[in-house]
């Protein structure tokens, strides 16, 4: 993670730390992510909870250090503790997190590692505990968060560190 940025965020300060960032500069294609990604946390069959553990893994494969420091306020409302989030690591397996929350992780995973070589044992375990539609909401969910982990660590400029923080859905 290099801390130069290879863009610079727009002067000025509107308080939405997405709009400050120099995804800022292109405010047109920023309306667009920023309506998705409301639809994603509020008209998905998923709950805020669920999605939250798909987004910090995603942050966690992409090596997003924004992105892991952020909690969003609809998932804690929703009641994923810290607790629950430090579960998401390497031994997720075994760790406390639900079934659903634990093939979230493994579906993540196996999105970065390899999204057409589900194995079918993890194909068959999700398809018993999720729906189709829930399926399909966690596939974009990824689809999205990754992109955006992605595009913030392309564009440079983090920290080594930020705390952790929560915050609402940018509008």
């Amino acid at each position: 993670m290099g801390t130069r940025a290879r863009v610079s965020a727009p002067r000025g300060s509107s308080g939405n730390v997405v709009r400050d960032s120099a995804l800022g500069l292109v405010p047109q294609t920023l309306d667009a992510y920023l309506a998705l990604n409301r639809a994603i946390w509020e008209r998905g069959p998923l709950p805020p909870a669920e999605v939250e553990v798909a987004r910090l893994r995603n942050a966690q494969r992409v090596g997003c250090v924004f992105c892991k420091a952020v909690r969003y306020d609809l998932a804690r409302a929703d009641g994923l503790t810290e607790e629950r989030v430090g579960m998401i690591d390497e031994a997720f397996a075994h760790s406390g997190l639900s079934e659903r929350e634990k093939l979230i992780i493994a579906f993540t995973d196996q999105y970065h590692a390899d999204p057409g070589g589900m194995p079918g044992q993890l194909r068959a375990q999700l398809e018993r505990v999720f729906s189709g539609e829930e399926l399909a909401h966690l596939s974009l969910a990824v689809a999205h968060f990754s992109g955006f982990s992605r595009c913030a660590v392309a564009l440079g400029g983090m920290p080594d560190e930020v705390p952790v923080m929560e915050i609402s859905l940018p509008d």
